[in-house]
């Protein structure tokens, strides 16, 4: 979730927050499905026999979706007033 708005009223900082809370939520739903679907895959593959290890594929694939998505929750910060307004100085310049 990139919180790209600048939030100045209560109700918006309210909003602000419960968007926050469930992006939080999403991302650790999205963690916990990883987990358990690829312990499940290796599993199948455990009980297959073993051999070459294809559940890499789905864990190392999924992962990076699941890596951009951390990012998108936890990496970026909300734009402040005062970024906005030293962005406006530099393009006066």
């Amino acid at each position: 979730m990139s919180d790209t708005s600048v939030v100045t009223t209560p109700d918006e900082r309210r909003e602000a927050a419960i968007a926050r809370i469930k992006s939080r939520r999403e991302f650790w739903q999205h963690l916990a499905a990883y987990v358990i679907i690829n312990a499940f895959l290796v599993l199948i593959w455990a009980a297959s026999g073993g051999g070459y290890f294809w559940p890499i594929w789905v864990i190392g694939g999924w992962g990076i979706g699941l890596a951009f998505h951390a990012w998108d929750t936890f990496g970026q910060k909300p734009i402040t007033e005062e970024q906005i307004q030293r962005e406006m100085e530099r393009e006066a310049e």
